[in-house]
């Protein structure tokens, strides 16, 4: 009979199983019992001979066994590999006088570099660092810095906006506000970090960082702003460095000036870097437009200021002779160690 068959089978299969000596085996025993070719799928042809009325009886039974058989199985597979893994620390040795794995050096990023190198050089002249939020109220990016609400920096192709009345900021010049309307002149402050706008190619990217500063007094001249940057530049590349000032414009700054100085790569006599020019443009500049002053209620009549602003890859880049832009962000570790020094 059918029945006795199947307990036949089930007591042939918790044979094997038991008879199994490591994962291998014991599987290769639900292979040959549970499988497509096993025992019981033999006895499913003879279960469809049966008579219908037979059937849902036999049906049951063949279920119950072969899960019981899983179990049994799965049980059995669980102790062999506890029994495995225990066989393995018997054998294994710790050697605790052994040196341990050694990790990679890590190299502080270039572009922090820059901006740690920036500003301790200007730090010795009076500057301190301010911090401001990267998410801008439209009013501390834009209007208060004298941008109109028609001028082309405020269009969508230019800015990320976050709603009508905030952006990510398009510069570090709002934090130069921030401080304006909180402290008290004399100011002389710097303003690191992540900008970000709307621009993308192999000399752009739509995340980057600047670096500007701000210096808040009485009678300050553009023979002032010309001596701090003219300092700057010779500590950061070297003395023998020439700087030079082309007008410009800017809304925020009146006059204001476009700071090119002599290429550190080919001392001023002309190759790639520089476009065989033998000067490179490293930032913009000019006295603070009195609008802005007053936008932070400072009397223009009794106060004056300068700004200035560099953009921390473009030095980096200069400095040391970086291809592309985008090296900055990959982060690929056989750039970063380069930066080992």
């Amino acid at each position: 009979m059918l029945k006795d068959k199947i307990e036949i089978a089930e007591k042939e299969a918790l044979t094997a199983f038991k008879a199994a000596q490591n994962g291998k085996e014991l599987y290769e025993a639900k292979v040959k019992h549970l499988g497509k070719q096993g025992a019981f799928s033999l006895l499913m042809r003879e279960f469809g001979k049966l008579p219908p009325a037979d059937k849902p009886a036999m049906g049951q039974l063949i279920n119950e066994v072969k899960t019981r058989l899983e179990e049994n199985y799965a049980q059995l597979e669980k102790e062999l590999k506890l029994k495995a893994y225990d066989e393995i620390i018997k054998k294994e040795q710790l050697d605790l006088t052994l040196p341990g794995t050694k990790s990679a050096d890590g190299a502080r990023h270039p572009v922090s570099m820059v901006i740690n190198e920036i500003v301790s050089i200007l730090s010795r002249i009076g500057y301190s660092v301010r911090q401001g939020p990267l998410i801008e109220t439209d009013r501390n990016n834009f209007t208060a810095l004298n941008i109109p609400e028609d001028h082309p920096a405020r269009d969508l192709q230019d800015t990320f906006y976050i709603d009508e009345g905030h952006v990510l900021r398009t510069h570090t010049s709002p934090v130069q506000i921030r401080t304006m309307e909180s402290e008290a002149p004399p100011i002389r402050v710097l303003a690191p970090g992540s900008v970000f706008r709307c621009d993308s190619d192999i000399s752009h990217s739509p995340n980057f960082h600047q670096i500007e500063g701000l210096l808040v007094d009485r009678k300050v001249s553009m023979a002032d702003l010309k001596g701090t940057l003219t300092y700057f530049v010779q500590e950061f590349f070297s003395k023998d460095i020439k700087t030079r000032f082309r007008p410009s414009y800017f809304q925020f700054t009146e006059p204001s000036a476009e700071v090119d100085c002599s290429c550190p790569i080919c001392k001023g006599k002309g190759c790639r870097m520089c476009k065989n020019s033998g000067w490179i443009e490293i930032g913009g500049c000019g006295l603070v437009n009195p609008k802005v002053l007053e936008h932070c209620k400072l009397d223009p009549e009794k106060w004056q200021g300068f700004a200035f602003g560099f953009g921390v890859e473009r030095m980096a880049i200069i400095k040391y002779g970086v291809d592309e832009i985008k090296l900055f962000s990959e982060n690929d570790v056989r750039f970063l160690k380069q930066f080992q020094f």
